[in-house]
């Protein structure tokens, strides 16, 4: 068997389970475009689970395997085990799985694996990496009859508003059961958007961290579906307003001492160089990360001039239109340097997306990369084209054809998953491209 587990890991989890009286346990992991799938089990099961895992169909899964090579199993990280709040009238609990071959090997389609491989190549580095996402998302009303179009937005509220926020009792529910998930937040908001808000928690290790996004977006689903509520992660659900992102910020930290690796007191931006090649590995292979970070044909909607989403390849100190910002720090508190990425949004695979920032910070540290001179201006409203600045992909079939020539971030996602994901996407372009919108009804239909 793959995975051994300590005695005390099993004795915490069984402690829990007799004192929730817990009679279902949710087996949960990912497929390669960030759904989450789960496979629930009768309590009378966890011992045989955890001895022998559970067997699945692979082939059933985006991007796991095709029918030939369909048989795999899951077993649970014990660390990742915790009470269901909001299904505690059936006492369930949920733990988060890994995928093995029937060799007993981890499976590289798995896109936990994926992320495992690019922290133990930092590691090799003596480096260890850290994440902090920002979920933005949307609250909309139903109609009557259940249907969510014409998309109604929960309230009229703007950025940090009070009196307007409707939205305000729905994210205390929402912290409350994040919370009661063993995720720290740290503040929530309205957003800038009607209907619009915002929750961030802890920044913690990519691979927890990772666990911690997946988590969150299945727990305010459920929070605002208790509430009469839809809530989406969908980049760009509503023209002519902002949309939603997931900035990251991100730390690199040094195994053997334990301090960041990310600050120099000398360096103009308090940047050591090991943060400067990070940050230049990132922009070097920034067009070809989109399609991980920024995965959805819809994504490209947001993605556009005007509405705070960066656009062209550029990092700069505290420049929130730049790609890459390097948030102010608080005088002697230089643990907290680090570099925030703007352009992912929350509907990406958290697993995918912080692998290939990874690979790429790492390229530029192993190639010692230099980033260009930074950019200070507002990018919102200058021409970055004429300023000389590269730009992201405009569409998703550009971010597809990008990765096709990045050799960096496919291996980072490994064989099996770049192929996968590539036909995946390729796929949705093309149904995309076919579709006959609205938009161009109402433009050519009476014209033509």
């Amino acid at each position: 068997m793959a995975v051994v587990y300590k005695a005390e890991e099993l004795e915490r989890i069984d402690e829990i389970i007799k004192r929730n009286d817990i009679r279902f346990i949710r087996l949960q992991f990912s497929d390669i475009v960030g759904i989450s799938k789960q496979i629930t089990i009768p309590i009378d099961h966890w011992d045989d689970a955890v001895s022998h895992g559970v067997w699945f169909d692979g082939s059933s899964v985006e991007g796991f395997a095709r029918i030939a090579e369909s048989d795999m199993y899951l077993m649970p990280d014990l660390d990742t085990f915790t009470v269901i709040p909001w299904e505690m009238d059936l006492s369930t609990a949920r733990v988060i799985c890994d995928a093995y071959t029937p060799d007993g090997v981890p499976f590289e389609g798995d896109p936990r694996h994926v992320l495992r491989r690019q922290l133990e190549r930092a590691a090799r580095l003596g480096l260890a990496y850290y994440v902090g996402p920002e979920l933005e998302f949307f609250l909309f009303k139903p109609h009557a009859d259940g249907s969510l179009l014409p998309l109604i937005p929960h309230d009229d509220a703007g950025y940090f508003d009070i009196s307007t926020d409707l939205a305000h009792s729905v994210r205390r529910q929402m912290v409350d059961a994040l919370t009661a998930m063993g995720i720290d937040v740290e503040a929530s908001h309205h957003e800038v958007a009607a209907g619009q808000s915002e929750i961030d928690f802890r920044y913690g290790p990519a691979l927890s961290t990772a666990d911690n996004a997946i988590t969150f977006r299945t727990t305010l689903k459920a929070v605002a579906q208790k509430n009469g509520l839809h809530c989406t992660f969908m980049p760009k659900p509503l023209a002519r307003i902002n949309g939603s992102g997931m900035h990251v910020h991100q730390s690199l930290w040094n195994i053997k001492t334990g301090d960041t690796a990310m600050y120099d007191a000398d360096s103009e931006y308090g940047l050591s160089e090991t943060a400067l090649y990070f940050i230049a590995g990132q922009l070097a292979h920034a067009k070809a990360m989109t399609p991980i970070i920024a995965p959805l044909v819809n994504s490209y909607k947001r993605l556009v001039p005007g509405y705070e989403a960066p656009v062209y390849i550029s990092w700069g100190r505290t420049n929130r239109s730049a790609l890459i910002r390097i948030p102010r720090i608080t005088t002697g508190r230089y643990k907290s340097t680090r570099c925030e990425l703007r352009c992912p949004d929350p509907s990406c695979n958290p697993y995918l997306a912080f692998a290939v920032m990874l690979a790429a910070g790492l390229d530029g540290i192993e190639n010692k990369l230099q980033p260009p001179a930074p950019a200070e201006e507002d990018l919102y409203h200058v021409d970055g084209v004429r300023a000389g600045l590269e730009t992201l992909p405009g569409d998703l079939g550009d971010a597809v054809d990008a990765l096709k020539q990045d050799e960096v971030i496919q291996d980072a996602l490994g064989q099996h998953v770049y192929e996968r994901y590539v036909e995946a996407k390729t796929q949705e372009w093309i149904e995309y491209r076919g579709y006959v919108s609205r938009w161009e009804l109402d433009r050519y239909l009476t014209v033509y």
